[in-house]
């Protein structure tokens, strides 16, 4: 059989995934993050990815973010073919491509800087002039123009999250990613993040890609996609003037609704994880970040009735 060449992507395509496979490595123990992963993202869309913990959503999002390579398969970002990424194009691509949101305010903010100095700081790393004029006008566009003198300290949890969203935009990025941008916060405050993300989406075009656990984004944003066992599972596509986004569920049509239970189902998917011959597995990544654990740390291990647990030392 001919091996199949895949050409690069139409200009219209900001990412493109063509049987991405993720492998991480450690001695003789292999774990596939992603199975053959297929998706296409138009520029200027706003999509958001759901499914449950293991089953590659963050993966995904860490290679689209330049903080992993994939190891086989196809993925492209802004007509750019990622696997053949040096050292230093992952470094231009971070600085002028893309910008990243977190779910832990930790990493996208500096606490003892106010949110205007924040928002300064990607821009004085890459040299942009008149810094201080761009920084008040991102703030402006997230709603915090009021606040750009506070200090973190003095903000809520939802604000710190829109000047994070400044941060994420100070270097003009054609792409943004956020990881659980509304995890933290009540609902309330989750719409208005929310919110934030699609005005900013409508009026400078960028496209965004959320990555969440919520299934509730299918009624606020037009396309969400779930990932199962790695790979794209099912999908909803919201025609913005077919459905209102305040329309409850019982309104929507039967396919409709069949397509978001199909969401909340792959989203709900209990993900496994494999143990070896040797009694060895992968314990999911999120899983460990909460107890503050890292690879190659001691960590005691007790068994308590018919569990295994886990400690950190």
């Amino acid at each position: 059989m001919p091996k199949r060449v895949l050409l690069a992507p139409p200009e219209n395509v900001m990412v493109r995934c063509d049987n991405l496979v993720k492998i991480y490595k450690s001695r003789d123990i292999e774990v596939m993050a992603l199975q053959g992963l297929d998706l296409t993202v138009e520029r200027g869309e706003l999509m958001g990815i759901v499914g449950a913990s293991g089953s590659g959503k963050s993966t995904l999002l860490n290679m689209l973010g330049g903080l992993d390579r994939p190891s086989a398969g196809s993925l492209y970002v802004d007509g750019k073919d990622m696997l053949k990424f040096t050292d230093n194009d992952f470094i231009e691509y971070k600085r002028k491509t893309v910008g990243f949101v977190w779910q832990n305010n930790a990493r996208n903010l500096i606490p003892y800087l106010t949110a205007i100095e924040n928002v300064e700081m990607p821009m004085m790393m890459s040299g942009y002039e008149d810094r201080r004029k761009r920084a008040g006008h991102l703030l402006d566009m997230v709603g915090l123009s009021a606040r750009k003198n506070s200090m973190l300290g003095q903000m809520s949890g939802g604000e710190q999250q829109r000047v994070a969203i400044a941060i994420a935009l100070a270097n003009n990025p054609k792409l943004l990613l956020a990881d659980e941008p509304t995890g933290a916060v009540d609902s309330k405050t989750a719409d208005n993040v929310l919110d934030v993300f699609k005005r900013l989406n409508k009026e400078t075009g960028v496209t965004v890609i959320i990555v969440t656990h919520d299934v509730k984004l299918a009624k606020s944003i037009d396309r969400v996609v779930a990932i199962r066992d790695g790979k794209t599972s099912s999908e909803l596509i919201r025609k913005r003037s077919a459905i209102p986004a305040n329309i409850s569920f019982e309104e929507l049509s039967e396919q409709q609704q069949a397509e978001i239970r199909a969401l909340e189902e792959d989203a709900a998917h209990e993900e496994l994880v494999l143990l070896d011959k040797a009694g060895r597995l992968q314990i999911p990544k999120e899983y460990l970040t909460s107890l503050g654990i890292s690879g190659g740390d001691r960590v005691r291990v007790e068994l308590e009735n018919d569990k295994i647990s886990i400690y950190k030392v």
